[in-house]
């Protein structure tokens, strides 16, 4: 049978042979290496995404109105033109 000091010797040195292994130091470069492919793509949560996309959707409908006052403007003569910027509060 094994001794429980013949256990504690394999132990220690597995544990050694662990901690000494380049698995650990290829681990630690793989992590290093995705965050740098991770970082260049300028990657973003979906907070962040949320939020620009709410940004760009509330300036795209105020684009839509004055869009629509320009049209609105480019159709009148000389004569409506002052009454129509009255009645925008222009």
């Amino acid at each position: 049978m094994v001794s429980s000091e013949n256990l504690s010797e394999i132990s220690n040195k597995i544990k050694w042979l662990v901690n000494n292994s380049p698995l650990i130091d290829a681990e630690k470069n793989m992590h290093a290496l995705l965050n740098g492919m991770l970082t260049k793509m300028e990657l973003v949560t979906r907070e962040e995404f949320d939020i620009q996309a709410e940004v760009l959707r509330n300036t795209r409908q105020k684009l839509d109105v004055l869009e629509a006052k320009l049209a609105a403007l480019e159709g009148l003569d000389g004569a409506s033109l002052a009454s129509k910027r009255s009645e925008l509060g222009k």
